[in-house]
Parts: structure tokens; sequence; C-alpha cells
């Protein structure tokens, strides 16, 4: 572990780190493949639903011809996926799918970890690939109150670009080596560290980081272990 005392922010991605994306869209999305008639298994959908949204957002923001919404993303994927799996949809059925992620709930040992932050004078911040107003319809359900909630509309692009991570230490208001971005994803992490950051990878999988010259600061295996360390 870096030595990390000189940390003023904690800057938190969402989906998947601080919402458990993978296990509350598998339940929202198996009734609705029951009434489909599909046979697959929900938590496989949801898992090509992931990673097609992910590669067409990388896409979008390599090619630079402006930034396309999180959601028309995620519609696009959706409806990909269903393709693929010969699930007869509506455009509604697709949106409808998008926007439970935006009810998702946080992993159970989120908020109170984050209490404990707060309370040893971290500021807190979320920066999501997510359209401003599906971070503001999902705050609620996470139920705690960041410092600042910055989508990367705000920056033009999608994680990792450069100028998302650039973009939120300007609105945080503090240097990147000062700043702690927080992910669940490798990729994140790297993004941040590469913009000079500094970052904790929150392994909750049990998976290795991989090869990179942007290894991380903190390796923890979920928010009360991140929370034991920075707030003991």
């Amino acid at each position: 572990m870096a030595d990390l005392r000189d940390i003023k922010v904690l800057v938190f991605d969402q989906y998947g780190t601080i919402v458990d994306m993978q296990r509350g869209l598998t339940e929202f999305v198996t009734p609705f493949l029951a009434r489909k008639g599909w046979a697959g298994k929900p938590g496989s959908f949801v898992t090509w639903w992931r990673r097609t949204h992910f590669e067409n957002s990388m896409i979008d923001a390599l090619i630079d011809r402006g930034h396309t919404p999180y959601r028309t993303i995620g519609e696009r994927a959706v409806a990909y996926v269903m393709d693929r799996c010969g699930i007869a949809h509506t455009a509604a059925e697709v949106h409808d799918l998008v926007a439970a992620i935006e009810r998702l709930k946080p992993f159970p040992d989120v908020v109170r970890a984050l209490e404990k932050l707060r309370a040893h004078r971290y500021r807190l911040a979320i920066l999501s690939n997510g359209d401003p107003d599906m971070l503001a319809a999902a705050a609620p359900h996470i139920g705690f109150a960041f410092d600042h909630v910055i989508s990367v509309a705000t920056a033009g692009y999608f994680k990792p670009h450069f100028s998302t991570y650039a973009k939120a230490a300007e609105i945080v208001g503090e240097g990147r080596p000062r700043i702690l971005f927080v992910a669940n994803h490798a990729f994140d992490c790297i993004g941040a560290k590469a913009s000079g950051m500094r970052t904790a990878f929150i392994d909750r999988r049990n998976r290795p980081f991989g090869e990179t010259p942007h290894w991380p600061d903190l390796i923890v295996s979920d928010f009360a272990q991140l929370a034991a360390v920075l707030a003991p």
C-alpha cells in the first residue's frame, strides 16, 4: 500500500462500484426474460449487455465525434443483445430495462463505509459514465449525499478518457495527486492513475488486476476494508 496520508478527496465510480449492477440488473431482467420465454441464464444476458455497452462507449470516445448519452448507448446495447438472443422487443421495453439502472441499490457495505470516511473529513464525490439525469434519479436509491456527483457528459467523453478525470479534479477543486479514485474496474483505475490521480481498486471478485504501468495505490476486497485503511 502506498502512503495515502495526503489524500483529501475520494472520487468513486458509481456503476459496479457504489451500486451492485450485475446482481441488481439480473434480478430485474429475470421475470422479463421468463415472460419472453427465453431459456438462457439471466446473469449471462446482463453480462452480455454490460460488455456490449462498454465496447460501444469506448468506440464513442475513440471516434471523438461528439458524446453520445449513456442512456442511448445502453438502449443500443440492450436491443443488440436481444436481437442476438432472438427475443422480440419493443422500444419501450428496451427503455424500461435501461431505466432500471437508476433504481439499483448500493452494495451492503457502502453507505456505512462512506459515513466513516466522511467523519474522517474526506470529501466524497462520484464520477460516473451515467447521464446527469440518471445520476440524479439514482441518488435516493443510494441513500448517501455526496459532495459532488459528476457525469462524464461535462467532459464530453466516457471514462477512461483523460478529460473525464481532469474535469472531475477541476470540479472538486483539488490537485489530482491528492485525489484517490476508487473503482471496481481495472480500466477505470488505470485511466485515473494515468491522469495523475491516486487509485484504489475494489477487488470484490478476487481477480488479478493485470500487468500495467498504472498499478493501483491500494487494493481492498470491499468498502469496509477501504474505510478501515483510510479512516482507522
